[in-house]
């Protein structure tokens, strides 16, 4: 048995908002979000929106998790960019490897692209898991408006 890494489909989005409303209210993430922001996200995972891809990551018909990343360029890289927005795993199947398949897989499906995310400085186990799978400290604040 393994797990595998799939697109995210019209039936994944109840699960999916579910996975959200977990993730979001969670201290790994800064704001809490909205029902809105949910549905729009997944929204735009499912229908093929080319800044957004949404994955599932499944074993036997059953969800593990979800992860979004964004596509962007970075002109601080001179190189496309992704950014993984969102990267949730069930506490049940935390600790299977499945962050590092992940990246894995996202790594070879965008080779020479510069990878990105956040990541709350107290998620120290996030934070073994994208340093070991090469992920580097950035020394600046990001700002939004």
């Amino acid at each position: 048995m393994h797990t595998i890494i799939r697109n995210m489909t019209e039936a994944d989005r109840v699960e999916v908002g579910k996975m959200m409303e977990v993730f979001y209210a969670s201290p790994a993430v800064l704001s809490n979000g909205s029902a809105e922001i949910f549905e729009n996200d997944i929204e735009n995972c499912v229908n093929e929106c080319p800044y957004l891809e949404g994955y599932i990551f499944e074993e036997e018909n059953v969800i593990k998790g979800y992860a979004m990343v964004a596509k962007s360029f970075s002109t601080e890289f001179g190189k496309p960019c992704i950014w993984i927005e969102d990267l949730y795993v069930k506490d049940e199947f935390r600790g299977q490897g499945i962050g590092t398949i992940f990246f894995e897989f996202i790594g070879k499906k965008y080779e020479g692209y510069v990878q990105r995310l956040e990541v709350e400085e107290e998620n120290k186990r996030a934070l073994g898991v994208y340093k070991k799978c090469g992920f580097e400290e950035l020394p600046y604040m990001e700002m939004k408006r």
